[in-house]
């Protein structure tokens, strides 16, 4: 977990609960936003000195992400580097149990984490069915204290594992049916839980929502919303929720060109406006996303969080090289990329 949630009494409500049912447990509290090498190599050193033999990770995606990582190193030794991409970690790493305090990344049930490789300024994925958490706990009263900022960007970056795992080339009935139904929990209550963090009904349809999307994508992988803002978070340490935030307006413009129908539906689920629409036109959609972000207080582009042009060219690079951009219904080159990162700055 980390020094946060220590200081509002979370991580303690936890421990209670553990030791009260006679186990022991000792807290790693030093995760941090984007998560580095450095971060996981010190949980795992610790998770190997205490004896332990499972894993709470209590937070955002970052516990979570550090968590994983943590259970694969503790279970198979090495750098987490040599996990990197698709289906590495050769078997089932520690018991772990993930309770997320974010309406957000959908960590507790997805099947990859995402550490920082400060070394190479990259945002690295370890992606692998063998590190899904055992249990995840959704309890929306820790959701419920939560700024108004937090619960705008990890509210959004929610929406987007749903639409994104919606529109992939990967998509099944199966994602179809969490993204749909996370489209319609999170698109219907995500103004009304920014403005009231303490609305327990927004709460629970926010958690569940994003649970939901976070299985959407497990099986159906994101686009390039996600491909393109690990970079920035990696170069510019922009959060992981605001920088997909600033991102979905343009790649939705971007992948008009490849809507088969479904950007209506998507529409329909987000849109405050519920009487039926005639001739609908993708562009419909992209005007929708830039009004959410605005009612939600999101920047509108890069340039508001701190990205300077100097750095597109690097970005784009592994933006294109990431997994993300296979999945995305519109093809995408580096030229393309470079273009999509100038029109977000």
């Amino acid at each position: 977990s980390d020094h946060g949630l220590e200081s509002i009494g979370v991580v303690k409500k936890v421990q209670d609960i553990v030791e009260a049912g006679g186990l022991t447990c000792t807290t790693f509290l030093d995760v941090v936003p984007n998560p580095t090498v450095d971060v996981v190599n010190a949980s795992t050193k610790m998770y190997k000195e205490s004896g332990a033999t499972s894993i709470i990770a209590l937070g955002g995606g970052s516990s979570m992400d550090v968590a994983k990582a943590t259970g694969v190193l503790a279970t198979y030794g090495g750098e987490i580097n040599d996990y990197e991409g698709l289906y590495k970690v050769p078997g089932p790493i520690v018991p772990m149990i993930a309770i997320p305090t974010t309406a957000g990344t959908g960590s507790e049930v997805t099947a990859s984490a995402v550490i920082t490789d400060e070394a190479k300024n990259f945002k690295m994925s370890v992606i692998s069915y063998e590190i899904l958490p055992k249990y995840a706990v959704l309890d929306p009263e820790l959701i419920m204290t939560a700024p108004a900022s937090i619960a705008a960007s990890c509210g959004v970056d929610a929406l987007i594992h749903a639409m994104e795992a919606y529109v992939s080339n990967f998509a099944s009935p199966f994602s179809d049916a969490m993204a749909e139904k996370a489209m319609e929990l999170i698109g219907g209550n995500i103004r009304r839980f920014v403005a009231n963090r303490k609305d327990e009904e927004a709460a629970c349809a926010m958690m569940v929502g994003s649970t939901f999307a976070g299985m959407a994508f497990a099986w159906a992988k994101l686009g390039n919303v996600h491909a393109m803002s690990h970079p920035v978070s990696a170069y510019f340490h922009v959060p992981h929720g605001v920088a997909n935030a600033v991102i979905l307006p343009t790649v939705v413009e971007y992948n008009a060109l490849a809507d088969n129908g479904r950007y209506e539906k998507i529409y329909n689920y987000i849109s405050e406006d519920k009487e039926p629409v005639i001739d609908f036109t993708p562009d419909m959609l992209v005007d929708e996303v830039k009004k959410l972000n605005k009612d939600l207080g999101i920047p509108s582009s890069l340039s508001e969080v701190g990205v300077t042009e100097d750095k597109i060219e690097a970005m784009a690079k592994d933006a294109v090289a990431h997994p993300n951009v296979l999945a995305n219904p519109r093809q995408t080159n580096l030229k393309e990329m470079i273009a999509l990162y100038k029109k977000a700055l």
